[in-house]
């Protein structure tokens, strides 16, 4: 095991892969669950008419858990309204959760255009996430203290070294085929936040490229599950396993955790789309049978792809005249499907129930 000390650059940080066995009996158990959890969310998707719908939706309340681990809260209503209502919202906490699903979309559109995961993609990431052009750490000091300002842990220092380290993953990650995709995956994650190559930002960016990693390896076609959900719950278990692969060479159970965040968050993900799929049926079902002039699978789309929605959504789909789209929001409403409200000079309206879907632990 390489010589460690908290308050010393740990540019001994070994390369990858480790050199120990990493596939135990207890890791590929673990493994096969996950993937078989992974597999099903995957298939209800691809199920799904379309899929894309909920994506905007699935990847804000993403961003929303992720900022939070790093102590950036904002409410799902604040996020919601923020993304539909013109009038813009000061809230930093809420603009930095916009700038974060902005830098998955980004991360997405990237690996459509090329199928791989690199250190320029990295800093694309983290420049969006942060709304500025910082590039890899070149300046030292850089370290990472608990809440009661005990350094904790000193990351590689010097853009050279630090550029190296990224070198190897880059190539881990695009060429080393010799694990499984997910066992691949928390050996890359471990590495990216061991080398904690940005001033600010790795969190972030790190768990975008977990999303990243399970599209590009054909894991999960759209990349929709909240990982950070479960990282939120479990932090100190998290940031724990983290050190104790640097201290104690303990891969085992960081993998585990891993793969156990995989099954648990691709198992709420199924129930949540069932829940959001059975909604949007019976929501269906309902306007058809009640106020059959609204009825279209447009509109029913757009009332479910964001909790919030407004006039001008059923205007640019073609829904109708300002009056005409107007009067069937105001149909909606009086018949409970949605609620209004002013946010500024607009009237936005709320389907409660996504609402609650969204809100339920």
């Amino acid at each position: 095991m390489t010589n460690f000390n908290r308050e010393i650059p740990f540019n001994d940080l070994p390369l990858l892969p480790p050199m120990l066995e990493l596939e135990t009996k207890k890791v590929l158990l673990k493994t096969i669950s996950a993937s078989r959890a992974l597999a099903q969310l995957n298939g209800a998707m691809r199920n799904i008419p379309n899929p894309k719908l909920f994506l905007d939706t699935i990847h804000l309340q993403e961003a929303k858990a992720s900022s939070e681990i790093e102590n950036i809260i904002t409410t799902n209503d604040d996020l919601y309204k923020s993304v539909v209502a013109k009038k813009k919202f000061e809230n930093p906490a809420t603009k930095e959760v916009i700038s974060y699903k902005e830098a998955l979309w980004l991360g997405l559109d990237r690996l459509d255009l090329r199928p791989f995961i690199t250190t320029n993609l990295c800093v694309e990431i983290v420049q969006c996430i942060k709304k500025n052009s910082s590039g890899i750490r070149a300046v030292p000091g850089t370290t990472l203290s608990n809440t009661k300002g005990e350094v904790i842990y000193t990351p590689p220092s010097g853009e050279n070294i630090i550029r190296d380290k990224l070198a190897n993953l880059e190539k881990f990650i695009n060429q080393d085929d010799s694990f499984d995709p997910l066992i691949k995956m928390a050996l890359l994650h471990y590495q990216f936040e061991a080398i904690h190559p940005f001033s600010d930002g790795n969190g972030r960016t790190g768990r975008i490229l977990l999303l990243l990693y399970l599209k590009m390896e054909k894991l999960l076609d759209i990349p929709a599950i909240y990982l950070s959900e479960y990282i939120i719950k479990n932090k100190t278990e998290y940031y724990k396993k983290l050190r104790n692969v640097t201290e104690k060479n303990d891969w085992e159970s960081f993998i585990f955790y891993m793969l156990d965040m995989i099954e648990t968050t691709a198992n709420k993900g199924l129930i949540r789309l069932e829940e959001i799929i059975a909604l949007i049926e019976a929501t269906a079902k309902q306007i058809k049978t009640e106020i059959p002039k609204v009825y279209s699978k447009d509109l029913i789309e757009i009332i479910i792809r964001l909790p919030y929605t407004k006039r001008q959504f059923l205007i640019d789909a073609g829904l109708g005249t300002p009056k005409t789209v107007g009067n069937y929001l105001i149909s909606l409403e009086e018949k409970g499907y949605l609620k209004s409200i002013k946010v500024g000079k607009e009237k936005l309206y709320l389907n409660h129930k996504l609402m609650e879907i969204l809100e339920k632990e």
